[in-house]
């Protein structure tokens, strides 16, 4: 909702893209301003599984508990993961920059 899920939200949308916010709240106006579809769930953290299965890859920047999850999920569900400053583990690209990691995930989601 805030920090860098609000970062890529705002950059997605200036670029003219959309966006879709997938809440742990059950509140979909508590997403960020740059969120065009709010998806408020009311699952807290039981709605990470939700991330990867609605994307062909995943980009985890830091975190932590929560993003550690959400990485687990998408190797489960087979989809790629780009790793900027995250979790060091076999199944994760590890990147130094966000266009490492875009070229990545585009890189291993062409057909």
């Amino acid at each position: 909702m805030g920090g860098v899920m609000k970062a890529v939200c705002r950059g997605a949308s200036e670029a003219g893209g959309e966006t879709i916010g997938i809440l742990p709240v059950d509140d979909p106006s508590a997403a960020n301003e740059w969120v065009s579809t709010p998806i408020a769930t009311g699952m807290g953290h039981a709605r990470n599984v939700l991330v990867p299965l609605n994307g062909e890859a995943v980009i985890a920047i830091s975190g932590s508990g929560g993003t550690l999850s959400e990485i687990g999920f998408a190797n489960v569900y087979d989809r790629p993961v780009a790793g900027l400053r995250t979790h060091d583990l076999p199944w994760i690209e590890a990147v130094a920059t966000p266009s490492e990691a875009v070229d990545y995930v585009e890189s291993s989601t062409e057909s």
